[in-house]
């Protein structure tokens, strides 16, 4: 019997393709090339032709016009691949479908003007975030918040966070394991190519083996997420993560295609 019968006409997984977000504040290609260079500090393979979301709402609306081709040799030669742009107004609509670029409208321009300029910081030329492609029915640009990136400690095998994850906030252990010792909040996502460890409650959405690791799990002291995944096998929980391992110590496992929910301590699985 052909093997074909037995095989899903389609499957719908989380991706495990990578993106990164990069928020200009300034068209200026000198100034960003120089960003750029000071960045990676001249490693060629810095970053490892990861899909670019171009982030031009913090762009001044009285400044130079976006040189779009120049812009995307100067990402691509710091291998970096644009795919898609953000926070763009109406008048930027035609010339970046043109260039063959998505247009991702999920903050448009005016929020980012209303935002209060008091108190703030220079901004950099380019910021350089990472954002989970995985998530793409999210804002794009909600990568490692300020307060979580500062505290974030990265080893050998695993990134350490010890701040609470916020609604809204991202964080990706790219290569490693990630530890939080803080809550991760309902509306937070963390991703890890690793394992994930939460010393706390976890809600939110967690996603392991992250990479395509089918060995990666998912371990909290106290577990309530909205969604699980490891490496792109996804389960959601709409009625509630089940009452027999809520709240409380648990892991999560891939099996095959299921997600099992089993108890840190005994061999119960749900």
């Amino acid at each position: 019997m052909s093997k074909s019968l037995f095989q899903k006409p389609i499957e719908i997984k989380i991706s495990t393709v990578v993106a990164v977000s990069a928020i200009l504040s300034t068209s200026d290609r000198l100034a960003l090339d120089a960003a750029l260079k000071e960045m990676t500090g001249g490693t060629a393979d810095f970053f490892e032709d990861d899909l670019t979301v171009i982030d031009v709402a913090a762009l001044p609306a009285d400044g130079e016009p976006v040189d779009w081709d120049g812009l995307m040799t100067l990402l691509k030669k710091y291998r970096l691949k644009p795919v898609a742009v953000r926070g763009a107004p109406a008048s930027m609509a035609a010339e970046i479908a043109a260039h063959g670029l998505t247009l991702d409208t999920a903050k448009p321009r005016e929020e980012a003007e209303a935002a209060p300029a008091a108190a703030k910081a220079p901004p950099a030329p380019i910021e350089i975030v990472p954002v989970p492609q995985a998530l793409t029915t999210a804002p794009l640009a909600a990568a490692v918040a300020p307060a979580a990136a500062a505290t974030a400690l990265l080893t050998p095998g695993a990134m350490i966070i010890d701040t609470p994850v916020r609604a809204g906030q991202r964080i990706y252990a790219r290569g490693c394991d990630l530890i939080i010792t803080a809550v991760v909040n309902n509306g937070a996502e963390i991703i890890a190519d690793g394992s994930i460890h939460v010393y706390n409650t976890l809600n939110g959405r967690a996603l392991a083996g992250a990479s395509g690791n089918p060995d990666a799990r998912i371990f909290a002291l106290s577990m309530a997420p909205e969604l699980v995944s490891i490496a792109g096998v996804y389960r959601t929980f709409e009625e509630g993560f089940p009452a027999e391992f809520a709240r409380k110590p648990a892991q999560i496992r891939l099996v095959g295609d299921r997600i099992d929910i089993l108890s840190v301590n005994s061999a119960t699985r749900a």
